[in-house]
């Protein structure tokens, strides 16, 4: 096996936008843990670098000190693809020590490269791979999970939690620390409940893990009358308030305040959904509010299969419940309600009454039902700025170029829009 392992994104990461405008693919969430986590895992001895597309290169270095990005040092390396959902014996497919690319129908899983090959690849690192660079080396089918769409993450999550908590728990549960239960909680199937050290949850609140686990991460806040149903996670320092409900299948966390009713649900870290409304089969970017009473809807009236936009194609989902897709830094006005397989790009702001269009494009600004109009990048940036502010987390330069470059990128899809610059 290659002491040398890299995550790369390849050249389909563009299915998977607005979600990974501001983050690489393999930071996405699905389970516990992101894909990047799960691939990491199953090369423990292995020295992992970082790929990624090249404007985000400095951003991932400055979140990521000490790893290599878009940099390959040694003479023979196994690149791994993302979008993989790693588990199991994942690792054992890719033991030769051939030059070889490794296939899942016609996904690209990995590819292990050396020598002249591995020195002319590095030229490239600074865009997506894309299979045709490694014409001419023999391919190997191989059993693997891939996401392709924002949905992919969110209908994979009940098996990622379970498969994460069995591993990141395993026999840990008997000796970690666990924080303070109150009297009067209820806790059904106490072997399938972590609640880590400095978690607080308070009386009246239902633990129901009888058909998945729950993780309950550090310092998190659990109010009264809360009820979660596994398998959930709910990250560090996150809050979930009084009278929420969480079904099964949610990944919430880290620093979120989450309440009302939420089933099917990846959250990013540091989003808030404090209040009252139905959040279902959707997955949350990361800084994303939700105003009091945002409601959206996961199944037609006809229960018809779901087409959802992404970019300028229209994607038949072949599912019955999808639910909305919204970026980083997006928000939503009290009392707001998106249609089924709606699309919110980052940093947009949504408003008034009705339905805004299934496809709100990035740096959007307006009320559902009325022209859209920009959202004006250095307006965009001093909202972020205040509202990392109060999480004690600043802005950085980098992040700030960060942001401009994305508006750059987004401007074509608020053109098709006939949106002004």
């Amino acid at each position: 096996m290659a002491d040398t392992v890299c995550i790369f994104e390849d050249n389909r990461y563009a299915r998977l936008l607005p979600l990974v405008f501001f983050r690489p693919v393999y930071n996405l969430r699905c389970g516990i843990s992101s894909l990047k986590e799960k691939i990491i895992r199953r090369f423990p001895k292995a020295t992992v670098t970082l790929h990624c597309r090249g404007y985000l290169a400095e951003y991932m270095r400055l979140r990521n000190p000490g790893m290599r990005v878009n940099e390959v040092p040694s003479h023979e390396c196994l690149f791994v693809n993302g979008r993989v959902i790693a588990h199991g014996d994942f690792a054992r497919s890719f033991r030769t020590k051939h030059d070889v690319v490794f296939m899942h129908k016609d996904d690209f899983v990995a590819v292990r490269v050396s020598g002249t090959r591995l020195t002319k690849l590095r030229e490239k690192l600074n865009e997506p791979l894309s299979i045709s660079a490694f014409d001419g080396l023999p391919r190997q089918e191989v059993d693997a999970e891939l996401i392709s769409y924002p949905w992919d993450l969110v209908r994979w999550n009940g098996q990622g939690l379970q498969r994460d908590f069995a591993e990141l728990v395993g026999k840990k549960r008997h000796t970690a620390k666990r924080g303070k239960v109150y009297p009067g909680v209820y806790l059904l199937n106490k072997k399938g409940i972590v609640i880590a050290e400095g978690a607080t949850v308070k009386p009246g609140t239902v633990l129901d893990a009888e058909e998945g686990p729950i993780y309950i991460g550090r310092n998190v806040r659990v109010f009264p009358h809360a009820m979660i149903i596994g398998p959930a996670y709910i990250g560090d320092g996150s809050w979930v308030k009084g009278g929420a409900l969480i079904y099964k299948n949610t990944t919430i966390g880290p620093m979120c305040k989450v309440g009302g009713e939420v089933e099917d649900t990846i959250i990013h870290g540091y989003s808030n959904k404090q209040h009252a409304g139905f959040l279902g089969h959707s997955y949350i970017g990361a800084w994303v509010n939700l105003g009091a009473d945002t409601n959206n809807s996961d199944l037609k009236n006809n229960y018809g299969r779901v087409k959802v936009q992404i970019g300028s194609e229209q994607i038949d989902t072949g599912l019955q419940f999808v639910g909305m897709t919204m970026g980083d830094h997006s928000k939503s006005a009290i009392n707001s309600m998106f249609n089924t397989g709606t699309v919110v790009g980052v940093s947009s702001n949504i408003f008034g009454y009705g339905f805004p269009p299934k496809y709100v494009p990035s740096f959007s600004w307006g009320a559902a039902g009325e022209t859209f109009t920009t959202f004006s990048i250095d307006r965009a940036i001093d909202v972020a700025r205040r509202i990392m502010a109060r999480r004690n987390i600043e802005l950085t330069a980098t992040e700030e170029i960060l942001f401009r470059k994305i508006f750059d990128l987004t401007s074509d899809e608020r053109r098709r829009q006939g949106m002004p610059k």
